[in-house]
């Protein structure tokens, strides 16, 4: 049974965003403001189907989707490319493959106690962020 991330996280922590976001090639100006922000996620989690909301005062993601099946993602808001992801479970944690234009882009997405956990890949940088859920 895969583990339960339900809930309203808000962010604590957001290391090496900037280098993360550098690695996508977004431009400096929306870098700037990304950088200011503390998004929260509201998870929604049925089995393998997960609705997970980002949620900010500048731009609002939404992905849609189920464990185990590739599908188009359009990144329009985030670094405005098309990939072809795949988000399957390793033990507890969510494992997110996203085939396209950069490298080794991805995610991995694992729940500790009261905070959900997500690191970002894209070209070599890695961010890590900590949700506290509320």
């Amino acid at each position: 049974m895969p583990v339960d991330m339900n809930g309203y996280w808000k962010m604590v922590s957001n290391d090496n965003f900037e280098e993360y976001m550098k690695a996508l090639d977004v431009n400096v100006a929306i870098r700037k403001i990304a950088l200011l922000l503390k998004p929260d996620k509201d998870i929604v989690q049925d089995g393998d189907h997960l609705m997970i909301k980002t949620l900010s005062t500048f731009k609002n993601y939404n992905m849609d989707f189920h464990v185990g099946k590739e599908f188009e993602e359009d990144l329009t808001g985030v670094d405005d490319r098309k990939c072809m992801t795949t988000v399957t479970w390793e033990g507890d944690k969510l494992v997110c493959v996203q085939k396209g234009e950069i490298e080794g882009r991805g995610w991995t997405q694992w729940v500790e106690g009261d905070e959900l956990h997500l690191e970002l890949r894209a070209g070599g940088a890695v961010c890590k962020q900590v949700f506290k859920k509320t």
